[in-house]
């Protein structure tokens, strides 16, 4: 498919493009109802407004309450001044600035080629994908974390080490997935990222200790441990390795130390690959594994949480696979996984129910991470550096000969570009949109795409 030359023709195709993503958004995925943010507005309001306990608080008419650590809680605190409207425009704002911070980052040089025209077809495919539908739709976090840690991310691939480690030290003191980067910058051997992150990670803990002492000494005694205040495990929104085995165990409890195991392989595997995209200087690929790999051996892994698979789809891009970038992100477009939220039993339920896991699976042991490619493009401002190589004498230079003395040349680094080229059901069946965003309880709706409900996590 060709796609148009002309302005006229540009904008026909981004209005019909923007036609298509409006209908489908209306009628095909399920809509959130701002679900998670009203749990922070409402967690920090009864806390610092009505003299609540933090972790005590439920969004009512419903089990869910706040979940993560008490930094988190701090840096929400503008919520309590404000209303659950106010709290959720600033959580739709946010989101947009870490997407713009994400798309510069990742495909920034190729849509900054395309112009308004490049921007507009980035935007219209990324509302099709369900994690960044459910990431806005629910007005969570990730995203903003996603922005957090690829900003380091650029920081070592520019040269800028010393300045790398913040915005990982803060993901993980908010959320504790991102933890796993600093394992990455260990592997890196880059000490001083690494114990820059862990220190801001600390730091922003202890700081959260002094100033509410009682939340956190509960959330680290009890509420981190206790993974029932999430979510039931077997929940098909759960694209875990410990979601997938729940499944299986369903409706038992699921063998921990199976789990375990499949941990423990899937780290091996991120080790083995994340270290040959390091010795190439591929940051991006590195990254991108790692984003994979907290996906896949967290307990609880919301679909939502996958749009830490972003930077695995530009990496794909980068090295010209389109067509297997294509395949994937049309799956992960399509909800699939809730076709089997009732019943997720025999072989079709094992492969359909765990259908973001398969993909995610195959991206950590397929990405084509560290590998040289003689026709990747350039660019001056932004590029991953790739292992330092000697570059190869010109056809027509003449050979040196004997005692001719001829200025030595460096050893080059080959710059990489950091990016390249089902319905939903009305209150007619009887959902109230905030009852059971994570299977703690069944929803009443028998399609739970139409449910607008989810946890704070």
């Amino acid at each position: 498919m060709r796609l148009p030359t002309t302005d006229k023709g540009k904008l026909r195709l981004v209005l019909c493009l923007v036609t298509a993503v409006t209908v489908f958004t209306a009628t095909v995925p399920l809509l959130r109802g701002w679900f998670d943010v009203r749990v922070y507005h409402g967690a920090i309001d009864d806390w610092m407004n009505h003299g609540g306990h933090l972790y005590d608080y439920q969004r009512p008419g419903t089990p869910y309450g706040f979940t993560y650590p008490p930094f988190a809680a701090l840096s929400m605190l503008p919520m309590a001044f404000v209303g659950e409207n106010t709290a959720i425009v600033g959580a739709l704002v946010l989101n947009l600035a870490a997407l713009s911070v994400v798309l510069w980052i990742l495909f920034g040089p190729r849509l900054r080629r395309h112009g308004w025209f490049g921007w507009a077809l980035a935007v219209c495919a990324l509302a099709l994908f369900e994690p960044l539908r459910d990431t806005f739709s629910f007005g969570q976090v990730n995203l903003l974390l996603l922005a957090l840690v690829l900003t380091d991310a650029w920081l070592l691939s520019t040269g800028r080490d010393r300045r790398a480690g913040v915005g990982i030290g803060l993901a993980a003191a908010i959320k504790l997935t991102p933890a796993v980067f600093i394992a990455l910058l260990l592997l890196a051997r880059r000490w001083r990222a690494a114990a820059l992150a862990t220190a801001v990670a600390a730091a922003a803990t202890l700081l959260a200790h002094w100033a509410v002492p009682g939340p956190s000494h509960y959330y680290w005694t009890q509420a981190v441990w206790d993974t029932t205040r999430v979510g039931r495990l077997d929940y098909v929104s759960n694209q875990s390795l410990q979601g997938v085995i729940a499944r299986l165990a369903a409706p038992g409890e699921p063998d921990r130390t199976a789990w375990e195991l499949a941990v423990l392989a899937v780290l091996a595997v991120w080790g083995l690959r994340a270290r040959r995209a390091l010795r190439a200087g591929d940051w991006l690929s590195a990254f991108a594994l790692t984003g994979l790999t907290s996906c896949l051996i967290s307990p609880i892994t919301w679909v939502h949480h996958l749009v830490w698979l972003l930077p695995s789809f530009a990496v794909l891009v980068r090295e010209r696979r389109l067509r297997v970038a294509g395949a994937l992100y049309a799956v992960m477009c399509t909800s699939v996984v809730w076709l089997w939220f009732d019943d997720a039993s025999g072989i079709g339920g094992f492969l359909g129910s765990n259908t973001y896991v398969w993909v995610t699976l195959g991206l950590l042991c397929g990405l084509p991470a560290g590998q040289s490619r003689a026709d990747r493009l350039r660019l001056p401002q932004s590029r991953w550096p790739t292992a330092a190589s000697t570059p190869t004498p010109a056809p027509t230079e003449a050979a040196s000969t004997p005692g001719e003395s001829r200025p030595t040349v460096p050893a080059a680094r080959t710059g990489v570009t950091l990016g390249g080229a089902v319905g939903r059901e009305r209150a007619a069946s009887g959902c109230t949109g905030e009852s059971d965003p994570t299977g703690l309880t069944r929803p009443t709706a028998p399609n739970p795409q139409s449910s607008s409900e989810r946890a704070s996590s």
